[in-house]
């Protein structure tokens, strides 16, 4: 019996749009611990790289100076603490599933399609995420950012999901929808669908991709041509 086709999702920005919820946990915390706030347009190109790296991109606008130069060393653990906290009782408040996802995913699911999550949200927030959104019912598998010992974009990060489902990274294809994803994807050598609009301060033309696409309707014609080759 031949293997499945594989396809891969990034979560936050691909498949939900998680800004709003993203957006008013960064703002929860900031208010509490004395920081600034962020509009929706600056909180898109914050997400990607898990809560800790959202808060230091947005104090310092940078990931390079580390969490230890607060004031309180313990000051970052605190507010990711916080963040995680009050993001997990609110992580499907104003979330949205993306145009065209679910009836892409329903034809995946009728043409024996493997699909699985890849992202760095946490895992447990990702699969309460997803099933509280209805997505995860079409999903064999979800790996979030402590799912393994390391994360996007380090290819393990991919083939380990595609190992465990039991597929052939050679029959595998990631959508995402930022340059962690593009990083990925080329990592892992499969090709790699480009959502447009993501969560990324990067312009489509500087993130490296096979393919663009709008949203998720007629994606279908896509997939096809890569299964059929």
């Amino acid at each position: 019996m031949s293997q499945k086709f594989t396809i891969l999702f990034d979560l936050d920005g691909t498949l939900v749009d998680t800004a709003p919820d993203l957006l008013n946990a960064h703002n929860h915390v900031m208010k509490k611990f004395g920081y600034h706030s962020k509009s929706r347009k600056e909180i898109r190109s914050l997400i990607g790289k898990g809560a800790g790296t959202l808060i230091a991109k947005s104090i310092w606008g940078t990931t390079k100076k580390d969490f230890a130069k607060l004031e309180d060393g313990k000051q970052k653990e605190k507010m990711v603490k916080e963040f995680i906290n009050f993001y997990g009782k609110n992580i499907c408040v104003n979330s949205k599933i993306a145009d065209g996802v679910k009836t892409f995913l329903e034809w995946c699911k009728s043409n024996n399609i493997s699909m699985a999550v890849c992202t760095n949200k946490q895992e447990h927030l990702a699969i309460d995420l997803l099933k509280k959104i209805d997505l995860y019912k079409y999903l064999e598998y979800v790996a979030g950012c402590d799912t393994f010992d390391y994360c996007k974009p380090d290819s393990r990060h991919l083939t380990n999901i595609v190992e465990i489902i039991g597929g052939n990274i050679k029959k595998t294809i990631l959508i995402g929808d930022s340059e962690v994803d593009s990083e990925s994807a080329e990592n892992a050598s499969i090709p790699f669908i480009l959502l447009e609009n993501g969560y990324t301060n990067k312009n489509q033309n500087q993130i490296k991709h096979d393919h663009i696409i709008k949203n998720f309707i007629g994606l279908e014609k896509l997939i096809e041509k890569y299964i059929n080759d």
